[in-house]
């Protein structure tokens, strides 16, 4: 089982980057669970065609119970089961308080051992100082962590805090960076900037995925490229990104 937690800055597409490739896995056969880490609950809408499931703290806060798995896990494009852990009411509690009682949930409901999955993506915000947000990485549900960045420098200073959080569970055995995603926003000497801040780290760039209107295109259907139009060079591009993540596990 391939476990991997791809963080980022908010707004840096990484829901739109873990929803692509949990389609690409799909695509090449195999099981995937996508759980969306984030407060705004959007992680997993262009697998449901524009929909979402029902967050599990909004369940919770709704019927004053935990949800069982009809209500957690929705089935997505190409059979990705797809979860989302919500947060509290705005301005209230803790946003990383809905990530560890998603996963306790989780546990209780033994949906790993259940579905036997081949990969599990874990769509996860990077720019907040939480210990929930660290659970996939601290609690040894991820094994690696891709992170989603851009040449523009807020999104680096977070792939820079990012790889530090990571780097202080090394000596636990914890989840590893396994590499950057360049997600292109077209900003001056972007790939340059990038692969600075990748070699001053000893990261690789394991995707360069360009700018793309395709991508927006079918977003605004509820869908990933990879349903849209797998032929599609864009497509194509996440499609060898999950061969190489499999190959590597290999």
């Amino acid at each position: 089982m391939i476990k991997i937690a791809i963080y980022g800055k908010g707004g840096i597409g990484k829901s739109t980057m873990t929803s692509n490739l949990s389609a690409a896995f799909a695509s090449l056969g195999k099981k995937v669970i996508q759980i969306g880490c984030d407060p705004k609950a959007d992680s997993t809408f262009n697998l449901l065609g524009g929909d979402v499931p029902t967050p599990a703290l909004n369940y919770m806060r709704e019927h004053d119970a935990e949800p069982g798995y009809d209500e957690l896990v929705r089935k997505g494009f190409g059979g990705v089961l797809c979860i989302e852990t919500g947060g509290p009411t705005p301005g209230l509690g803790c946003a990383g308080r809905g990530i560890i009682t998603t996963f306790n949930i989780i546990n209780d409901l033994e949906l790993f051992e259940k579905e036997q999955p081949d990969v599990v993506l874990f769509d996860v915000l990077g720019d907040v100082v939480c210990g929930g947000f660290a659970v996939p990485i601290r609690e040894g549900y991820a094994d690696e962590v891709l992170i989603v960045t851009s040449g523009e420098k807020m999104a680096l200073y977070a792939a820079n805090n990012i790889t530090t959080a990571v780097k202080n569970f090394e000596d636990r055995s914890y989840a590893k960076v396994r590499g950057i995603l360049l997600n292109r926003r077209n900003v001056p000497d972007e790939e340059a900037k990038v692969r600075a801040f990748a070699d001053e780290h000893g990261l690789p760039i394991v995707a360069d995925i360009p700018r793309c209107d395709d991508i927006n295109f079918y977003e605004d259907r509820g869908m990933t490229v990879i349903e849209g139009d797998p032929t599609l060079e864009i497509s194509q591009k996440f499609i060898e990104l999950a061969k190489t993540l499999l190959e590597d596990k290999v």
